[in-house]
């Protein structure tokens, strides 16, 4: 292994130690919600506490793993098409002034629609397969793919641009070996936005018309009280959709180690 892949290694898993102070307060807020229902703050059956969510994760394992596979698969499917359509509409728009004076608006009209009323649409039109579904995912995902995309392209240097057409570099030849290196940390911060939101999507979508998933174990779970269950359903979703951030992350800094130099995240520098 080269020692650039090994530092894109090591360096999330410091990140990760500098997280403590996160932790701690993860801790100390399940320590309170764990009070708060124990001292008799809330009903049980409306909000359980931490130690029923876990002891329900467990016994309902069964039940939650192959649900959380059906939602899994979605989300994946979904972000590969999000993906996939916005690399393609983002480099299209890069070459062509007309496709983005005429797309953009409809590119930012298209994240107005309120996804909880269109969702049942596309239920009651296309049925209750996956297809409605990845639709749902890929409209909430894509378009922070698309912006950030389109910011990394507007990030190239024009001075750079000009160098390498003096020496008969070619457009195509300039966009992949220039500009889309360039583009690539945008495309990845776009990743990293769209997984948290197409779980949130998946969900919509399940609660819309699904018989699995577990949206759709939400959705059953509350009406006969299984409060517990459902919070259940929500941690999983929950650490799922910051596993999939995690992962976008590490595969970033072995795909575009140069955008990481200083080793900080977010600005932060190590303490």
């Amino acid at each position: 292994m080269s020692a650039g892949a090994r530092r894109a290694l090591v360096m999330p898993a410091r990140a990760l130690l500098r997280q403590w102070r996160a932790a701690l307060l993860l801790a100390t807020l399940i320590g309170i919600w764990e009070l708060y229902v124990d001292l008799g703050g809330a009903d049980p059956l409306i909000l359980p506490a931490p130690h029923a969510v876990a002891a329900s994760m467990y016994d309902d394992r069964g039940l939650l793993w192959s649900n959380f596979l059906v939602t899994a698969e979605e989300v994946l499917l979904g972000i590969l098409v999000a993906a996939v359509t916005a690399l393609a509409l983002a480099t299209a728009m890069h070459f062509f002034v007309t496709i983005r004076r005429a797309v953009y608006p409809l590119l930012i009209a298209s994240q107005t629609i309120p996804i909880p009323m269109l969702a049942p649409v596309l239920v009651l039109w296309l049925g209750f397969g996956i297809l409605p579904k990845l639709i749902v995912i890929a409209l909430v995902s894509f378009f922070s793919i698309v912006i950030t995309t389109l910011a990394g392209f507007a990030s190239v240097d024009p001075e750079l641009l000009k160098l390498v057409r003096t020496f008969d570099m070619s457009r195509r030849r300039a966009f992949f070996s220039i500009e889309l290196p360039t583009a690539l940390p945008g495309v990845f911060t776009g990743a990293k936005i769209a997984v948290i939101v197409a779980v949130i999507g998946a969900v919509f979508a399940e609660q819309a018309g699904s018989n699995s998933g577990l949206g759709y174990v939400f959705t059953q779970a509350l009406p006969q009280l299984l409060t517990a269950r459902a919070f259940a359903a929500v941690v999983i979703l929950s650490l799922f959709a910051i596993a999939l951030f995690c992962a976008l992350t590490l595969a970033e800094r072995l795909t575009v180690p140069w955008a990481h130099s200083t080793g900080t995240e977010l600005g932060e520098t190590d303490r």
